[in-house]
């Protein structure tokens, strides 16, 4: 190969002189910036009838390829520069080969030679089979005759390679939470880079967590609490009331749609366009569900599912005026804009108590039950004239209790019910009220009657939470893996209390 002979003691011939390029015949590139190609590829072989050994009378004969979309390709022969680039490339391209791949080849060509002659070919021939360069393929041979396999296995240590970036985790508890909120603030914070740390999490180093704001309980609340725990279990056995008495019953807002909803798109997808008239006013309507325990009989089969109904506040009346979407004097529903005491006692009595005599089952006739509801300012008081009137007409034993104060946690309805039917709800895109009222109800009734007996489970380990923490609302749901018992058929009806748990709630209330 010609080789370009350089005298130091004169002075360098210009570019231009030596190596003239047209540089009008190089086309610009108008396309984003993030889509340009750095790589270059030496392409050694012939182009065009030229030789790449130089044969062609100039120096090098490499071709330069730039590679891009809109990028031009230009024969520029440069020896430093083809030099530098063949250097790089070679770089990018290096790999470990483990110790097996290794092995295979060098028993392949003491197969295929008589050591210590290495046989014409041979090399070139093992290189395209196993698909490693051909300089790889000599050295494996050269390490084998001078040690044998000893000298091809790898070298390296078990941890090798650029160290790990200490990052001093112990520090993050001395951080503010303000200052934690992002990887970017935690990065800034402990003064490493944000990859260093999102690769500390992915192996499981520190945690993210979310916090949700949880009403503020006084001294009287969490004694309320606790003898609500204790007043829910068996002072001999000490096991929870199984609650097949109780029904729960609770307020909830349905929005037509969220404000900001999360979709997966693929990359060349539009992203939907969702509009509405104002922000602030999303059609939305108040719903009171109905839930108590399922009955399930000796085989495991479910004799009522304990899902008395779900009754939305909305009022019917004619159009008072006409407009493109309707006639006037044509019915059209309306959600109720206030909820007042006189309204919750109109729905207790003419929904929720019709609803309950009639799906409770009939054996069960006459023994106690028990509507729980929340404090609200709307709701009747639990010896309230006409509900009392309403609940022991035909020999029934209805009453209404109400459940301690800021404790959401004691209700079934706000412990998983309601989240898992609003997560149904969503599924159906409602338009309007009317769909509202439709796509709810719907989602009330296909919810699932195992998941919905879990959620009674789940508020037994609340309740034995509460009385772990005296009372206080800053506990984790224990995950006691129901789905599994169930399926196992080894899932509890109710939960027994330790009696240590037991001696230190008494303890609380009695001090």
């Amino acid at each position: 190969m010609p080789r370009l002979e350089i005298d130091l003691n004169e002075e360098p011939h210009e570019s231009g002189d030596l190596y003239p390029i047209d540089w009008d015949d190089i086309v610009e590139y108008d396309g984003p910036a993030h889509q340009l190609d750095y790589d270059l590829v030496w392409d050694d072989g012939s182009q065009d009838g030229v030789q790449g050994d130089g044969s062609d009378g100039q120096l090098g004969g490499g071709a330069y390829e730039a590679q891009g979309d809109g990028a031009a390709t230009n024969d520029v022969n440069i020896p430093w520069l083809q030099g530098a680039a063949a250097a790089i490339d070679g770089l990018r391209k290096r790999k470990h080969y483990p110790d097996d791949l290794k092995i295979a080849i060098y028993l392949d060509l003491l197969a295929k030679t008589d050591p210590p002659v290495l046989r014409r070919g041979v090399t070139k021939s093992v290189s395209e089979k196993f698909g490693v360069p051909l300089r790889v393929v000599q050295a494996i041979w050269k390490n084998g005759q001078d040690g044998g396999i000893q000298r091809i296995v790898n070298k390296y240590s078990k941890n090798c390679g650029r160290k790990r970036v200490l990052v001093d985790l112990e520090a993050i508890k001395n951080i503010p939470l303000k200052q934690r909120s992002t990887f970017q603030d935690l990065a800034n914070a402990l003064g490493v880079k944000k990859s260093t740390l999102y690769n500390r999490f992915k192996e499981g180093y520190f945690r993210r967590h979310t916090n949700d704001l949880k009403f503020s309980l006084t001294d009287p609340n969490k004694i309320a609490r606790v003898k609500y725990c204790l007043s829910m279990m068996d002072a001999l056995s000490l096991s929870f009331n199984p609650m097949y008495n109780i029904v729960y019953i609770d307020e909830k807002w349905f929005y037509r749609t969220r404000k900001n909803q999360k979709y997966y798109l693929a990359n060349d997808e539009e992203r939907p366009q969702r509009t509405v008239k104002s922000k602030n006013f999303i059609e939305k309507v108040m719903f009171l569900a109905v839930v108590t325990r399922p009955r399930y009989d000796a085989n495991g089969n479910c004799t009522f599912d304990g899902k008395i109904g779900i009754f939305p506040f909305v009022t019917v009346e004619p159009a008072k005026r006409k407009s493109p979407n309707r006639e006037r004097g044509e019915l059209v529903t309306k959600a109720m804009t206030s909820v007042t005491k006189d309204v919750s006692r109109e729905f207790l009595i003419n929904k929720v108590l019709p609803a309950l005599k009639a799906k409770w089952p009939a054996e069960e006739r006459g023994m106690p039950i028990f509507i729980q509801q929340d404090n609200a300012r709307t709701h009747i008081a639990v010896d309230d004239l006409a509900f009392v009137q309403a609940a022991q007409a035909d020999g029934w034993d209805i009453r209404l209790t109400c459940q301690p104060p800021n404790s959401p946690d004691l209700n079934v309805l706000d412990l998983g019910f309601f989240a898992a039917i609003q997560a149904l709800f969503e599924k159906g895109t409602p338009n309007n009220i009317t769909e509202i009222l439709q796509k709810v109800d719907e989602a009330y009734q296909n919810y699932p009657v195992e998941r919905s007996n879990r959620i009674f489970l789940t508020q037994q380990c609340c309740m034995m939470e509460i009385m772990k923490h005296n009372g206080g609302q800053h506990y984790n749901i224990p995950h006691m893996k129901k789905k599994t018992l169930e399926r196992q058929g080894r899932l509890p009806i109710t939960l027994k209390c330790p009696l240590q748990l037991h001696n230190q709630a008494m303890q609380f209330i009695a001090t």
